[in-house]
């Protein structure tokens, strides 16, 4: 059994810089089938936005989404994991934050993130949240 983040975190990172549209962020939501991008500067992570972001912060805002950033959509607050951290602590970081996804950071740079998805294959694979997760998606 997985004890520590690096064991189960996504490594497979997509990331927009803070000035990318929102329209183009969820394009690449869209186009990667995922539900976060990390929002960079160099390798230097500045936020995350997730699709939940873009339809709050933005879409039900109004306006030009071409000419609104993700820097005005992202996450205000910002926590993030080690991939050295046991995986106790990122479930109680999504307890206590009532979120589905956590950056992992290493000195400071992105390298991955755990999902309440990656915990539930992990922890409970024959659960419901678990069979969901580990499902293809659909097209």
């Amino acid at each position: 059994m997985a004890q520590h983040v690096r064991d189960i975190m996504t490594s497979r990172l997509v990331t927009v810089e803070p000035q990318t549209s929102v329209t183009a962020a969820a394009q690449k939501m869209r186009d990667e089938d995922i539900g976060i991008v990390l929002v960079c500067e160099g390798d230097e992570l500045r936020g995350v936005v997730s699709d939940r972001d873009l339809v709050i912060r933005s879409l039900a805002e109004g306006g030009d989404q071409e000419k609104r950033t993700v820097a005005s959509a992202c996450s205000a607050d910002l926590f993030t994991l080690t991939p050295d951290e046991d995986l106790d602590t990122a479930v109680q970081m999504m307890r206590e934050h009532a979120v589905r996804r956590i950056p992992v950071v290493d000195q400071g740079h992105p390298v991955g993130i755990v999902s309440i998805g990656d915990l539930a294959i992990e922890r409970d694979p024959r659960s419901a949240l678990g069979g969901i997760s580990a499902a293809e998606p659909n097209e």
